[in-house]
This record gives structure tokens, sequence and C-alpha cells, in this order.
């Protein structure tokens, strides 16, 4: 397996859509959105992480997720470190934390 590595959430996100995670995937309470599809936890898998640390702003804080649904559409979500886990499901939160470390 190939090992990849970026400096900037930018450049993930570049790198990933280049290798074929072209889809938008946006986090709901249960579920990830991507066009009208709905993927709860169990029908997705996050292929990839990439963690990025402001380095003087707390808000530039990101994790971008390579995401591959169970019917083969790969995309990405990117997402903030200071999700509220109360906003979404045990087992979305679950299945994003894993990744988060």
């Amino acid at each position: 397996m190939d090992s990849y590595s970026y400096d900037t959430v930018t450049e993930a996100v570049k790198g990933l859509k280049n290798r074929g995670f072209t889809l938008d995937f946006n986090l709901k309470e249960n579920c990830l959105v991507c066009q009208e599809h709905k993927f709860e936890p169990e029908k997705f898998e996050i292929v990839e992480v990439y963690r990025f640390e402001g380095n003087s702003d707390p808000a530039d804080e990101a994790v971008v997720y390579a995401i591959q649904s169970n019917n083969g559409m790969k995309g990405i979500l990117v997402s903030g470190y200071g999700i509220s886990e109360d906003a979404m499901s045990t087992e979305m939160a679950k299945k994003l934390q894993i990744h988060r470390s």
C-alpha cells in the first residue's frame, strides 16, 4: 500500500481527488450524505485519514477522511476537531473517533 503525506488540508483534498476520491461527503447526525445518497456507519469505510493542527489558530484544525461507500462511491469528508459528538449518533461518533486518534 502506498503511503501519502500532505502538509495542508488543501493539498490532501487535491491529492485525494487526483486519486479518485472525487465526491464530497457531508456529516449528518446518523449518516454521511453524498448527492441523494445516505450512508449509515456500516455502509461506508474510512480508507485514509489526514489530521492537521493549526500552528497558531485552533480554527485551522481539521481531519480529512477518504471515504468509500459500500456501493463504490469514493469521496472526501473534511471535519473540524470541534464537532460535538452530541450532534451525531453514537455509532457515527465511534466510527469517526477510531480514526481521529
